[in-house]
């Protein structure tokens, strides 16, 4: 049941999970086209909308309905994705140790604490990605109100002022400088937190305990996840290119607008890829958790006692830990009277 209960390497990791996506495809793409679906509803909404004001000349609504869209549709990306990306972690757990999973009761599990998973979601997400999002932000207030009190962005007028784009061009140097080290420190932060989810949903964590755990974790196979998160990348944006590039062209065609029937059918085919490659990232990162676990702690031998009824499997277990007894055996001795004497054993 548990043979693949043992350290694996980054190639037998990735064949693992390449096995584990085809023999159970539905399961990971069902589970994956729950959050897919509820994306395309929504883009389908969205696009309705904006079709129905175009015909009926809201511009001014139009710009105000298009914001207001972009936050519900990245409000329900955080939610969504974060339950697909738990239950998939869950479903993967249980298909590696040889248990039966189905959807439904992958979502069934993790809902009682989806509360806890969410919050670790956001926690790790804004410890991650907060440096980007300062140095974005503080670009482009430098960008509208700088410029735009120095007159660069006034069409009335005649040069720009050359002191302004100098100051600009240096921030903008100075930014991408920045930014490269803040994406830096982002996948470096990342990857510390890559294991947080797979141990908040099969150990029963809480969110900073599930942090802290990811932390230990993942010391020593740090490398080996990027290649993953590269290999999962590079699949999505093939993917992506393969199945865009046909509306990529149209758009072009159509002087950058795409009528309404291509854009309904562009967000079909975006809802298969969804379907289709979120997986992969979450499969592999549970598959390095429990390689982990069985490197720093013996977690393969802890499943073999369970199997032999030695521990209960209701306990939560989060590290297997060998323990020393000291056996204290009694030892009986002669009377003494029996000893020969010291000066006799040589006799």
């Amino acid at each position: 049941m548990d043979t693949n209960l043992r350290p694996l390497t980054l190639g037998e990791i990735l064949d693992r999970t390449a096995q584990l996506y085809r023999e159970n495809f539905l399961l990971f793409a069902g589970i994956a086209a729950v959050y897919a679906g509820v994306l395309l509803v929504l883009s389908l909404i969205q696009i309705g909308i904006q079709e129905w004001m175009r015909v009926h000349h809201m511009v001014n609504q139009l710009l105000w309905t298009t914001g207001v869209g972009v936050l519900v549709l990245w409000t329900a990306i955080f939610i969504f994705g974060g339950l697909a990306v738990a239950a998939n972690n869950r479903a993967v757990a249980w298909v590696h140790l040889g248990e039966t999973a189905t959807i439904r009761g992958a979502y069934a599990s993790i809902m009682p604490r989806v509360g806890r998973y969410l919050w670790l979601m956001a926690i790790t997400a804004f410890r991650v990605w907060t440096p980007c999002a300062v140095l974005y932000l503080g670009y482009i207030g430098l960008a509208v109100f700088y410029l735009r009190s120095k007159g660069v962005f006034n069409k009335h007028a005649t040069t720009p002022d050359p002191s302004a784009m100098l100051i600009f061009g240096l921030a903008t140097l100075a930014f991408g400088v920045l930014m490269l080290v803040a994406i830096v420190y982002a996948i470096l932060m990342a990857l510390r937190y890559s294991l947080a989810v797979p141990a908040c949903v099969v150990e029963d964590l809480k969110a900073r305990e599930a942090i802290r755990r990811s932390i230990d974790l993942s010391k020593g196979t740090r490398g080996r996840i990027f290649v993953l998160g590269l290999l999962a990348i590079a699949i999505q944006i093939g993917l992506a290119l393969v199945t865009q590039l046909f509306f990529i062209v149209a758009t072009f065609k159509h002087h950058g607008l795409l009528p309404v029937g291509l854009r309904a059918l562009q967000q079909v085919v975006a809802f298969c890829t969804n379907a289709f490659v979120g997986p992969i990232y979450a499969t592999g990162l549970t598959l390095f958790y429990y390689d982990q676990r069985v490197r720093t702690e013996g977690f393969d031998i802890e499943r073999m006692m369970q199997a032999a009824g030695l521990t209960s499997s209701d306990e939560p277990v989060h590290a297997y830990r060998v323990t020393e007894t000291v056996l204290e055996i009694p030892v009986e001795t002669a009377p003494s009277a029996s000893l020969p004497e010291p000066g006799r054993l040589n006799e």
